[in-house]
């Protein structure tokens, strides 16, 4: 697996990095590497599962439909495209979108820690199973896990089901997204902090110490 990047002070310094990355086989087919985009001290950190056709084309995140409609959503809570920042669990895009192998997600992990660590936001946004089970280290859904806020590594982990996933289902889960960006405006706005009594999680999450994190090997240990 790829270093830690503690050594890189910057996103931009890592983008470039990223840029010539060839670390897994995804690096062959890509068009662009789509390392990230938004404010480097943002708030809010969303994280996608990986690029779409129209990303690699772009080199950018979410800019297709599912983009447009996670902006809209964004705007509802006062918040743009450009006030947060958004990236992916892998940086180039799996073939006919399948979903990221695990060689593959550990040659993009230390990207992910890095970007966490530099933007260093209140609360980060797991968008659909995929990003939200690999954060949290769970195998629970996204419909079980969503409509809660969990503590993560000194912040605020709050999943939500994909924007994609409202496209095909309609205003049902189109609310719950609304529903789960009120709760991250909450947080955000000091309405609700580690010593406001949340849901217990427990039953929703197995309980997992940082320390077993770590041997898991997420992140390696928690982001500075």
């Amino acid at each position: 697996m790829t270093g830690s990047y503690r050594h890189v002070s910057s996103l931009a310094e890592l983008s470039v990095i990223a840029a010539s990355c060839t670390e897994c086989a995804l690096s062959e087919e890509r068009k662009n590497v789509v390392f990230g985009s938004g404010s480097p001290d943002a708030d809010v950190l969303i994280v996608g599962e990986g690029p779409g056709q129209q990303e690699d084309e772009q080199g950018l995140p979410f800019v297709g439909r599912s983009g447009q409609l996670l902006g809209k959503l964004l705007l509802e809570i006062d918040l743009s495209r450009d006030e947060v920042y958004i990236a992916n669990v892998v940086k180039c895009r799996p073939p006919r979108n399948r979903d990221p192998r695990p060689d593959e997600i550990d040659a993009c992990k230390p990207y992910l820690r890095r970007q966490i660590e530099l933007v260093d936001p209140a609360v980060v946004v797991t968008l659909g199973n995929f990003s939200s089970k690999l954060l949290l280290r769970t195998t629970t859904g996204i419909s079980r896990l969503r409509g809660l806020a969990y503590e993560w590594w000194g912040r605020y982990l709050v999943p939500t089901f994909h924007p994609a996933a409202a496209l095909r289902g309609g205003d049902r889960v189109t609310d719950d997204i609304r529903a789960d960006f009120r709760l991250v405006r909450m947080i955000i706005d000091g309405r609700i902090s580690f010593e406001t009594p949340q849901a217990d999680v427990d039953d929703v999450v197995p309980t997992t110490t940082q320390d077993e994190c770590t041997q898991m090997g997420l992140f390696g240990g928690p982001p500075q």
